[in-house]
C-alpha cells in the first residue's frame, strides 16, 4: 500500500509543461520566421530598385529607318540599344512604336544602328530615395580613365573605386588647400590603399606648371619657393621676354640647384608659349634690360648691326667679336632668337 501511495505520489507530484513556455516558443519561431520573411521582402524590394529604381525604363521597338532618326540626335551613352530579334520586315506597326519613341524622346547610343528591328531602351529619371538604395546596394563597376587628383569631381572618385566617404575625403583635403603636386603625394593619402594607387598610377595626369604662362600664385605654391621666389620669378620672366629653357631659373639671384631640384620635375617650357627673343630688331635701351646683355653689350650689338651684314648676324658672333662675355654667349644661345 504504501509502494502504490509512493508511485501514486510520483504521478501526481510530476508537473506539466507550463503554457507560457509553449506560447514563447511558438512566438519564437513566428519571431524568426517574420524576420527571414522581411529580409527576402527586403532583398527583394532592394533587388527591384537596382536593378529599376523606382521607374522601370521604357523600351521601344522600332525598325532601323525610325532608330536612325531617333538616334541623330542624342547623345552616346544614355540609353541601350540592340537588335531585335523578331520580324524584320519593318511592319506598319513597328513604325507606330517608333512614332511614339520619337514623341517621348528616346535616347541611344550611336552605334547601335543595324538591320531591321532594333530596341531602344529610354532610362528614366529616378527618385532621390531610390538613388541612395541604388548607390548603397548596387554592384560598382570599377573604370579606369586619366584623371588630375586636383580637379576629378567626387563623382568621378567614385567611378574610379573610392567610396563616397573615401571621395568626399580627397575633396575635403583640397577644399582646406591641399595640393597633390606628384603621383606620390596621392599615394600618401590615407584613403588610397596601396593596391589601388597601383592601378591608378599610370592614369594620374598631373599637368606640369608652364613658366610662360604661369601666374605668380601657382609659383608660390611651388615646393620652396613662396611669394618673394614667385614675384622674382614672374620679373625674370619680363625682363628675359620669356624661359626658353627650366634651367634659366637659376639665374635668378638665390635660386640655387637645391631648390631648382625640388621642383624641376613639376615646371616646364612648352615651346609652343616660347616667344622668341626679337634680339636682331630691339633698340639699345631694350636691349639692355635683358639679363644676358646688358648696357655696354647692348649698345655693342647696335654697333655690330650697324656694321656687318645681316647674314653673318648670330649669337655666336656676338661672343667672337666680343660683344658679348662668353658666358652670356654661351646662356643666350641656348634662348630661342627670332631671325633676323
Amino acid at each position: 500500500m504504501r509502494r502504490e501511495n509512493e508511485k501514486g505520489g510520483d504521478r501526481s507530484g510530476r508537473k506539466d509543461r507550463p503554457a507560457s513556455v509553449t506560447t514563447g516558443a511558438v512566438a519564437l519561431v513566428f519571431l524568426i520566421i517574420g524576420f527571414q520573411t522581411a529580409m527576402f521582402v527586403h532583398k527583394a524590394a532592394v533587388t527591384a530598385i537596382v536593378n529599376r529604381r523606382d521607374r522601370p525604363d521604357t523600351v521601344y521597338v522600332v525598325d532601323s529607318a525610325v532608330a536612325a532618326r531617333v538616334l541623330a540626335g542624342t547623345s552616346p551613352g544614355n540609353a541601350a540599344v540592340t537588335p531585335w530579334g523578331g520580324d524584320t520586315s519593318g511592319s506598319d506597326a513597328g513604325k507606330d512604336h517608333a512614332g511614339g519613341a520619337g514623341v517621348n524622346g528616346a535616347s541611344a547610343a550611336a552605334d547601335g544602328r543595324v538591320g531591321g528591328r532594333v530596341i531602344v531602351k529610354r532610362p528614366s529619371v529616378h527618385s532621390p530615395s531610390a538613388e541612395s538604395v541604388y548607390r548603397a546596394h548596387a554592384v560598382k563597376r570599377v573604370e579606369n580613365f586619366r584623371f588630375d587628383p586636383n580637379t576629378v569631381s567626387r563623382e568621378d572618385l567614385c567611378r574610379l573605386g573610392f567610396s563616397e566617404k573615401q571621395a568626399a575625403s580627397i575633396v575635403n583635403y583640397r577644399l582646406k588647400g591641399g595640393r597633390f603636386r606628384r603621383k606620390t603625394d596621392f599615394a600618401k593619402s590615407y584613403v588610397v590603399a596601396d593596391s589601388v594607387y597601383r592601378r591608378l598610377e599610370k592614369y594620374i595626369d598631373i599637368p606640369l606648371i608652364d613658366l610662360n604662362i604661369a601666374d605668380s600664385a601657382a609659383f608660390d605654391a611651388l615646393p620652396g619657393i613662396g611669394g618673394y621666389f614667385a614675384s622674382r620669378m614672374v620679373e625674370y620672366r619680363r625682363r628675359l621676354g620669356g624661359y626658353s629653357y627650366k634651367e634659366q631659373l637659376m639665374d635668378i639671384w638665390k635660386f640655387d640647384r637645391e631648390r631648382y631640384d625640388a621642383l624641376s620635375d613639376l615646371v616646364t617650357v612648352d615651346s609652343a608659349y616660347v616667344r622668341p627673343y626679337p634680339l636682331w630688331s630691339l633698340p639699345e635701351d631694350s636691349l639692355r634690360l635683358h639679363p644676358y646683355i646688358g648696357s655696354g653689350s647692348a649698345h655693342g650689338i647696335v654697333l655690330f648691326r650697324d656694321n656687318n651684314p645681316e647674314s653673318s648676324w648670330s649669337v655666336d658672333a656676338l661672343g667672337r667679336a666680343g660683344v658679348l662675355r662668353p658666358e652670356d654667349a654661351s646662356r643666350l644661345s641656348r634662348c630661342r632668337i627670332a631671325r633676323p
